[in-house]
């Protein structure tokens, strides 16, 4: 199949955006016992620039899901195929993902999370594309950017497991 790549968000502007999320988790999370989730895969990038923004120690792990059964379209159900193993009972959770879609990801973590004892469970996108959204009332705590719906790849994010390595985000046209 031939598609062309956009540059549509530059590596500039991530960075800067990245930085300004770091500096505002830091400023409301300092002295807090923060524990922050990265959801692979599509968010390695983002988490990793994300973290080292912030200006403080924090805890960090990886969870992975899945909502694909037979790879190509959504079931609409989600399921944790790779979990945190600590006990977050009293900590402060930041979940950070690629993107809020469906939504249907960002509720299924934030209530997880939630059940799971943590002080407090919030969520951090890089995009949301609220154009596709089919659960009401989940949003980010912590956005990047709002996004149209088209099709975006790199900084983490893929089409058909390439495009993640890009320093910023395009739009794919087929």
């Amino acid at each position: 199949m031939s598609y062309s790549i956009t540059t549509f968000i530059s590596e500039e502007e991530i960075k800067d955006k990245v930085s300004e999320l770091g500096r505002v988790i830091s400023s409301e999370y300092r002295d807090k016992p923060l524990f922050v989730i990265g959801v692979m895969t599509g968010s390695v990038l983002f988490f990793a620039d994300l973290v080292r923004e912030i200006d403080y120690n924090v805890e960090m792990g990886f969870i992975a899901t899945s909502s694909y059964a037979d790879g190509s379209s959504s079931t609409g159900k989600v399921q944790l195929t790779h979990d945190i193993t600590k006990d977050l009972t009293g900590k402060d959770v930041l979940i950070v993902d690629d993107i809020i879609d469906s939504g249907n990801t960002a509720k299924f973590l934030l209530d997880t999370f939630r059940s799971r004892g943590a002080a407090s469970v919030k969520f951090c996108a890089l995009l949301d594309k609220p154009s596709r959204r089919q659960v009401a009332n989940v949003s980010a705590d912590y956005l990047g950017f709002t996004v149209p719906d088209k099709f975006i790849v790199g900084y983490g994010l893929d089409y058909a497991g390439k495009h993640r390595n890009l320093k910023y985000l395009a739009t794919i046209e087929f």
